[in-house]
């Protein structure tokens, strides 16, 4: 009794779900437009698969041999701490590289001020025409495609068989005039546009691609350059080429490929930094739980994860769409995300340091890891929960890594992305309230594999996007994909785990999906979208997913059944067993105690008389 009136469940699960909301609230506001980023700093979709696909890869092998080293050495608090503050450290230190070309972010700057100034009215057709002249006025585009809406980045199409997105600056303007008159396919000028002394000087490039034939011409034209580019670079003496400075130990590649192996390496310090922080405070959290018997309650804080997630993608993404391009001179609005990232985890610091934490010396977490693989190998229908999310983590990470860039080209700002997000997210949370009536219709097996079919009709759907706000029906399906997915294996987790292995064989399952799959897809996914494009690499992935399905129903009629055990009833049938064993045991005794007493009496009796 006195264990139980000095810890307060109510209090330590306020204090655990502040601490996931706080952190999910943090990552959200980042993560999603992190590869937007790299797009703005000019990375190729291959080079930002790359990245993601390691950044996954280390957190799959990194978070659970760093839970077990802080639970080995007592100083999962410190470890929970130190995580927090250097994760903000490292990701801040990724808005000192600059970009590929210091004149990208005007490039890709949003073009609020030119599409709501009258000057663009007064200009019109005759601006465009007299810029690539009347040869090109069948095949160009009306300066308001070009124009993106409010708040919005400029969108460059990411297109198949080429390295990265067409940028055009001044710097290069000379060169390009005689590059065109040798390769007349391609047409290429820069339009520069000056709204009034209130407003600033906004560059942008028209791009035009008439044949295939002039995505070799680009290829071809960056090969030579790049072999030039060594000769050239020691005569660069500008301010402006002052700031590639840092990468004096690179000088062997061109810019393009030391802002990426710069970007790769921030990325990895960043990810070992991070990725203790989930699994060491979850451990030791449950721990505590357990230990003051009130364990089934600890699903209860997965609830204000989501929760936390949906608010800081939509906050984030709001709060960036409200900005203008360039702030504070010349920060670019993107870096906004970053210090909402740094000013969540700074909230969650105080959270960090009162969160209830328990060290179970008896439980091995490591030995829990191996019998939860063995489960799942030992079972055919867990194994096939498995393969699919396997390959739902490779499909999803063409999503969460992509999905933002195919948004882009057809118009959307960091606000359409950030509420689309969000509903995702919150359509994911209301599964389990339709749950019971689901389960009732389908069986466990049928739910995975609605959830695949699902996520397969939305990959499909985000390769026909045609405007900013057409991805909201598609998020909402979010509730029988990720949603249905992710309940069904919760359900297999407890079909096919012994008692306390189930939140073992749940990791391993999100182990899985969340990082082996993730960066798998990743890796793939790169390469996939700069070979052929955004909208082949959602198709093919949807191909995927359907042919997926198709087996796995066909393989879950194959498998055997296998009859679940209700361990509760087997251990309330062995306490009513031994209960009814004692009383009989107990009547015995006082029936014979009685008989005893009556004999003694008797006895006695009969010597008195």
């Amino acid at each position: 009794m006195k264990r139980n009136k000095q810890i307060d469940i109510k209090r330590a699960l306020a204090l655990a779900g502040t601490f996931n909301f706080l952190c999910s609230c943090a990552d959200a506001s980042l993560l999603p437009f992190l590869t937007l980023y790299f797009r703005q700093l000019g990375l190729t979709p291959a080079m930002t698969g790359i990245i993601m696909g390691t950044k996954h890869l280390i957190s799959l092998v990194w978070s659970p041999v760093s839970s077990l080293l802080s639970k080995h050495y007592n100083k999962r608090r410190v470890v929970i701490n130190v995580s927090l503050v250097c994760s903000v450290v490292v990701a801040l230190v990724l808005l000192l590289i600059p970009p590929a070309d210091v004149h990208t972010w005007s490039s890709t700057c949003n073009m609020t001020n030119v599409s709501s100034s009258p000057v663009q009215s007064v200009l019109g057709d005759d601006l465009l025409m007299s810029t690539v002249g009347p040869e090109a006025s069948s095949t160009t585009t009306h300066p308001k495609d070009l124009v993106s809406q409010p708040g919005v980045t400029l969108p460059t199409k990411t297109l198949a068989d080429t390295k990265s997105a067409p940028v055009t600056t001044s710097k290069t303007s000379l060169s390009q005039h005689d590059e065109d008159k040798s390769h007349p396919q391609l047409k290429q000028e820069n339009v520069d546009v000056v709204v009034n002394d209130s407003q600033p000087l906004v560059s942008t490039s028209v791009v035009y691609h008439t044949t295939s034939s002039s995505a070799t011409a680009v290829r071809n034209r960056r090969s030579n350059s790049k072999s030039g580019s060594e000769d050239l670079q020691g005569e660069k003496t500008t301010e402006e080429d002052s700031r590639f400075d840092f990468l004096g130990s690179l000088k062997v590649m061109d810019t393009e490929h030391q802002l990426f192996f710069m970007i790769l390496i921030i990325v990895s310090a960043w990810e070992l930094v991070s990725a203790p922080l989930e699994w060491t405070a979850d451990d030791g959290f449950y721990e505590y739980l357990d230990f003051a018997d009130s364990s089934d309650r600890y699903s209860s804080t997965w609830l204000w994860g989501l929760l936390g997630a949906a608010c800081g993608v939509g906050g984030a993404g709001v709060l960036v769409s409200q900005l203008s391009c360039l702030i504070a001179g010349q920060t670019a609005r993107s870096a906004v995300h970053f210090y909402c990232y740094a000013g969540l985890a700074a909230l969650a610091l105080p959270a960090a340091a009162y969160l209830p934490l328990y060290l179970n010396k008896k439980r091995d977490r490591a030995n829990g890891l191996l019998k939860a693989v063995q489960l799942v190998r030992g079972s055919p229908r867990a194994l096939l929960c498995a393969v699919t999310t396997l390959l739902v983590g490779v499909s999803g990470s063409a999503v969460d890594n992509f999905l933002l860039w195919q948004m882009q080209d057809h118009g959307s700002d960091e606000l359409h992305m950030g509420l689309s997000l969000a509903l995702a997210l919150l359509s994911q949370a209301t599964f389990p309230l339709l749950a019971g009536r689901v389960s009732k219709l389908l069986s466990p097996g049928r739910v995975l594999a609605l959830g695949a079919a699902s996520l397969c009709l939305q990959c499909l759907y985000y390769s026909f996007l045609w405007a900013p706000w057409a991805v909201l029906p598609a998020q909402v399906l979010s509730c029988f994909s990720s949603g249905a997915v992710w309940w069904a294996v919760n359900v297999q987790c407890e079909d096919v785990a012994t008692p306390g292995t189930e939140r073992s064989v749940r990791r391993v399952l999100n182990a899985l999906s969340a990082h082996l799959g993730s960066g798998l897809g990743s890796f793939a996914g790169g390469f996939a979208a700069q070979r052929f494009g955004l909208a082949w690499l959602f198709r093919g992935v949807a191909a995927g997913l359907m042919v997926w399905c198709v087996c796995l129903l066909l393989l879950q009629w194959k498998a055997p059944h296998q009859r679940r055990i209700n361990y509760s009833r087997l251990l309330a049938a062995d306490a009513s067993e031994a209960s009814d064993s004692e009383s009989e045991q107990e009547r015995d005794w006082l029936d014979k105690a009685m008989e005893d007493n009556r004999s003694n009496n008797n006895y006695g009796r009969r010597i008195n008389q």
